[in-house]
């Protein structure tokens, strides 16, 4: 039986040594401007998250129920522990958020499927996601029918109100966006005109500004003893200004098809809507996945705004926490930990979208 040298054990240590080092001799060490660099970034991050660390971590406190228990030089963490369930819930019945952790693990049931590559009829749970999956939650969460208690909207708020505004505003802006980036590219003057000065319009003003517009104006329109809840304007108003911007994107991905794929459509007979849907959409879509996730993630973090118009999210919960008296001073603790908790979900998103594009192997078509 063969011996094994006692130092071959330790080669593939050495081995990733000697990677790590080439690597950082080539990319930080190459020249003397990149030795300048390097040492000036290592010397920022010394005198930044130094201090930040011994902040957060070093001379932190959790311990206790109350500010008087803070008596550190540190960050006040039991301010994030005592109000942490308000963060995520808002103003929602202790005794139901049950029904807003369900809503939560149905989203991941009808998501899974929907993101799976190999599953047969796919386009099912797709339709699925977009369409029962928002009439279970709604039921969940607003309740009043099948003996579940009723909950106002103007009790929702912290994650769960970022959460549910930017899936209404997703799910309804996508494919109104590709009707206008259809109607945009269209032949007929009506419905190209039609689509151009609505997009134009609603990336013309700010987000703010159609917020205002659907909680002051929208009530002008409507007849009177006719009423609308202000989170469904909110998620109406995200919808309109998001969709917009969905169908530039969309646009930029029907651009990028050859023409050859619409003759190939034509020369097999297939009709324009045959053609979209089989031939150049997919396609088109598959492109644009990275812009279509860079809108979501900027959709999410604008959910925030809607605290202007009395509906209060994550931020607004922050906000409305920091003005108790019992705890005031503690707004680092409070943004920092909003911050985190933003930062997470949408470094989430663009892990998944890098994930998708590799998967779907994003190219430009006709090149190989």
């Amino acid at each position: 039986m063969a011996t094994v040298a006692p130092d071959l054990a330790l080669r593939p240590s050495a081995n990733m040594l000697g990677r790590a080092w080439r690597w950082m001799r080539v990319n930080l060490l190459g020249s003397p401007l990149n030795i300048v660099l390097t040492v000036a970034m290592l010397a920022v991050f010394w005198f930044t998250l130094a201090p930040l660390v011994r902040w957060a971590v070093i001379d932190a406190t959790i311990a206790g129920d109350s500010k008087a228990g803070c008596t550190g030089a540190g960050a006040c963490w039991t301010f994030i522990k005592v109000r942490f369930p308000m963060f995520f819930y808002g103003r929602y019945p202790v005794d139901e958020r049950w029904r807003v952790d369900l809503a939560a693990l149905l989203l991941a049931v009808f998501a899974v499927p929907a993101m799976l590559d190999k599953l047969r009829h796919r386009w099912i749970a797709v339709l699925a996601l977009v369409a029962v999956y928002p009439v279970i939650a709604g039921i969940l969460l607003r309740g009043g029918i099948i003996g579940l208690r009723s909950v106002e909207t103007a009790l929702w708020g912290g994650l769960m109100l970022n959460a549910v505004l930017t899936f209404l505003a997703v799910a309804g802006s996508l494919p109104f966006g590709i009707l206008l980036a259809l109607g945009r590219r269209s032949k007929f003057p009506v419905v190209r005109i039609f689509s151009i000065c609505f997009i134009e319009l609603w990336r013309g003003v700010p987000l703010l500004t159609a917020l205002f517009m659907g909680m002051v104006m929208l009530p002008l329109f409507l007849p009177n003893g006719v009423t609308v809840d202000n989170l469904v304007r909110a998620a109406v108003a995200l919808t309109l200004f998001t969709s917009a911007y969905m169908a530039e994107v969309v646009r930029g991905g029907l651009q990028a098809i050859p023409l050859g794929q619409f003759d190939g459509a034509k020369a097999l007979g297939l009709g324009f809507w045959q053609m979209q849907a089989l031939i150049v959409l997919p396609q088109a879509l598959r492109i644009v996945v990275p812009n279509i996730v860079n809108t979501v993630i900027d959709l999410f973090k604008d959910t925030t705004l809607v605290v202007i118009v009395s509906l209060f999210d994550m931020l607004g919960v922050v906000n409305q926490s920091l003005k108790d008296s019992a705890w005031l001073g503690m707004a680092k603790e409070g943004y920092a930990f909003a911050a985190l908790v933003f930062f997470v979900c949408c470094w989430s998103m663009s892990l998944y979208s890098r994930r998708l594009e590799r998967r779907l192997g994003v190219e430009q078509p006709g090149r190989h």
